[in-house]
């Protein structure tokens, strides 16, 4: 059974807008380490017409300011801003995810974590808020606390609250330092100040004891990072793959990720199956 939990969808910080869009693409220009001439070849304009938006000189029009900022691969909603304060109407909508219009994607999204059973699946928003999750999840989360469970359902918080599933990841602080830096890159990309609260958050759990890593019979050639999590006696090992959609339209598509978890080795693979068969 598929669980479908809506939350809070993540609202980045506000940004200098009041000063213009100039502000905004010197910003992103300089973390992308991109030139003014580079940059103005990229999108088909000068460095002196980019130099002049960037000082307040000049104000671009509405498609070059798009094509700016997808040759900057700035995020969906950080365009709407940048259109904003350049004196234009936002291009992209924020579609809440229970409407109407949205069924088939939340029907096929359904349908896909649904049939990656029996290995776990979630759908997450720009917080990593629960959107969506099918059975494999559910399987993993049995003990948890009802505070933890209580909506919004948050997989950052699941993971790694010493009541959540912290405790019975094997290769804990492995695990805790690749999820915390994987925000810190969310971070610096969207400057969402729900995500950085979170980030704050989680950062300051005591970390949970783990017991030590059985060395399997035979050695796993690991091919990426591995989460070791113990299940009724048993510890599964499981690598984490997150997709998104390509060239969303709508600010709410655009922050969802589904987040599948693959068997890292045969032994998992076996005990899913017999558990869920």
């Amino acid at each position: 059974m598929t669980l479908l939990v809506t939350g809070t969808q993540g609202s980045p910080e506000a940004p200098a807008a009041d000063r213009g869009v100039g502000p905004l693409l010197r910003a992103w220009r300089e973390r992308r380490r991109v030139s003014q001439l580079e940059l103005a070849l990229r999108a088909d304009s000068s460095a002196r017409h980019i130099s002049f938006v960037e000082t307040g000189r000049s104000r671009p029009g509405e498609e070059l300011l798009l094509r700016l900022a997808e040759h900057l691969d700035v995020p969906v909603r950080e365009r709407n801003t940048w259109l904003v304060a350049a004196g234009y109407a936002p291009r992209y909508r924020e579609t809440p995810l229970d409407d109407p219009a949205l069924d088939a994607l939340r029907s096929g999204m359904e349908r896909l974590i649904q049939g990656y059973e029996p290995y776990p699946a979630l759908v997450v928003d720009a917080t990593y808020n629960v959107l969506a999750a099918n059975r494999g999840i559910t399987m993993l989360m049995d003990g948890l606390p009802e505070s933890l469970l209580a909506p919004p359902l948050n997989a950052m918080r699941l993971t790694l609250h010493p009541e959540g599933l912290a405790p019975r990841i094997r290769n804990l602080p492995e695990w805790r330092g690749h999820l915390l830096a994987q925000m810190e890159r969310q971070i610096a990309l969207h400057r969402s100040a729900p995500l950085r609260a979170l980030y704050d958050e989680v950062c300051a759990y005591p970390v949970a004891e783990t017991a030590p890593v059985a060395e399997p019979a035979e050695p796993v050639p690991y091919f990426a990072l591995p989460m070791l999590i113990e299940h009724e006696g048993r510890t599964l090992s499981f690598i984490s793959s997150i997709s998104t959609f390509n060239t969303p339209m709508d600010v709410t598509v655009a922050e969802l990720a589904i987040e599948t978890l693959l068997p890292a080795d045969p032994a998992t693979v076996k005990y899913l199956h017999s558990l869920m068969g």
